[in-house]
Parts: C-alpha cells; sequence; structure tokens
C-alpha cells in the first residue's frame, strides 16, 4: 500500500521553521490526521508519562540516525533539539 502524499508547507503554518523547532503545528498535524488517518501526537520534550517517555526514548533514536546520516540534516537536528534529546 502506497504511502499518500500531503503537502505541508511553513508559510501556511502547518510546519515550524528549523529556527522554531522544525516540527508540525497543530494545524499540520491536524491536516495530516485528516488526509492519511493516522493519530499524530504532539511532540513530548518534558515526558510526564511512561507511554511519552517511550515515545521520546524511540523518536530520539530514530531521528539521531536520520540526522546523522542526512547531507543537510537541519530539519531533524532542529526536531532533534525542539524534543531535547541527550
Amino acid at each position: 500500500m502506497a504511502r499518500k502524499s500531503v503537502s505541508l508547507s511553513v508559510g501556511r503554518g502547518e510546519k515550524l521553521s528549523t529556527k522554531a523547532g522544525a516540527g508540525l503545528t497543530a494545524k499540520g498535524r491536524a491536516k495530516y490526521n485528516a488526509a492519511t488517518g493516522s493519530k499524530l501526537k504532539p511532540p513530548a520534550p518534558n515526558p510526564k508519562t511512561d507511554a511519552d517517555k517511550g515515545r521520546k526514548a524511540s523518536f530520539c533514536a530514530r531521528m539521531g540516525s536520520v540526522a546523522a546520516k542526512a547531507k543537510d540534516g537541519e530539519r531533524a537536528k532542529a526536531s532533534l533539539r525542539s524534543w531535547k534529546c541527550p
């Protein structure tokens, strides 16, 4: 099954700029969820539950490898800073 492509833009307020943390805004998550049937959650830089602690650890591990391997991983590096990854 092919993934549905969703066009998200910083200019329309659906993504944050790299200076602002490079993640999706609430508007961007709502648009993506509506288009794909996903259930994206907001970031958890300061997790309060065990589930959020697991999400943060998983995100940091996944995105850390993306940032390390990407030629120009500025968005990945910015999202790692936004999530306060070690």
